[in-house]
């Protein structure tokens, strides 16, 4: 049996797994994880090791709220074309990279486990580096819904300049490998609990740029998140944008 299926590819009880994810997340109700995080750190630093067995290794840790996952993440977020696993996963409506997306979700998923270990801290700052780049990186729609709004608080300054950086790149009208507009509503979106009026500002920059449907069907989450005067106005603002789709989820937010 290899290094990995030791690590990964058995549960906890030592019975073979077919499918990696059911011991990640079997971890986070089952301390005998423990065991296996220093064979894990050495798996994710071994360069010779195959580079799926190290980006598992990575969201195994980050999920498991690790400090070695959380410094893989961050690492990783500095120069993400270097990283070797990049381009590992490809998304199949944009062909780009996806791990980041996977990685997002694996620092949102170690919640309650980072409270557990005290490494709340490394959490919020996995998720800043992340954040960082998401004017050049894909997340599959997952990074803006995955902030709670405990780091959003922490993170909004990152948030607004991210968006900025963004909408400044949709201004210049450069060719985008996906979806920007949309992922930087989402981001915008996940501000409207904490901070409504610039949740709505940024959307409305994002939006003035690129008014497709999918921007501005993302954007009436920041309607359904938060109801303040500000909101109310950007609904209206939508709903002129809009089409019929569009007008009808804005109808369902406010009522």
């Amino acid at each position: 049996m290899s290094r990995f299926d030791v690590l990964l590819g058995t549960d906890f009880d030592g019975q073979p797994v077919s499918d990696v994810d059911d011991v990640i997340y079997e971890a986070l109700d089952d301390p005998r994880h423990r065991e296996r995080v220093p064979g894990l750190v050495d798996l994710l630093n071994d360069h010779s090791a195959e580079i799926r067995d190290r980006f598992l290794a990575c969201v195994a840790l980050t999920t498991w709220a690790e400090p070695a996952g959380f410094d893989a993440v961050m690492e990783a977020s500095r120069d993400p074309e270097r990283v070797p696993w990049y381009d590992a996963l490809i998304d199949r409506k944009f062909s780009v990279d996806n791990t980041f997306a996977q990685l997002s979700s694996a620092v949102s998923d170690s919640d309650h486990l980072a409270l557990e270990k005290g490494t709340w801290e490394q959490r919020t700052e996995a998720f800043r580096a992340l954040v960082r780049i998401a004017d050049r990186e894909y997340f599959d729609e997952k990074l803006g819904d995955l902030l709670d709004v405990r780091t959003v608080a922490d993170v909004l300054p990152d948030i607004r300049e991210v968006v900025a950086r963004g909408t400044a790149e949709l201004a210049a009208r450069r060719p985008q490998r996906f979806d920007l507009a949309t992922q930087l509503v989402d981001l915008a979106a996940a501000m409207a609990t904490v901070d409504a009026a610039t949740a709505v500002s940024l959307a409305q920059d994002v939006l003035s740029h690129d008014a497709g449907h999918r921007p501005l069907n993302h954007a009436v989450a920041i309607v359904q998140r938060a109801k303040t005067l500000e909101t109310r106005r950007f609904a209206d603002y939508l709903s002129a944008l809009g089409d019929g789709a569009v007008r009808a989820q804005i109808r369902e937010a406010l009522a």
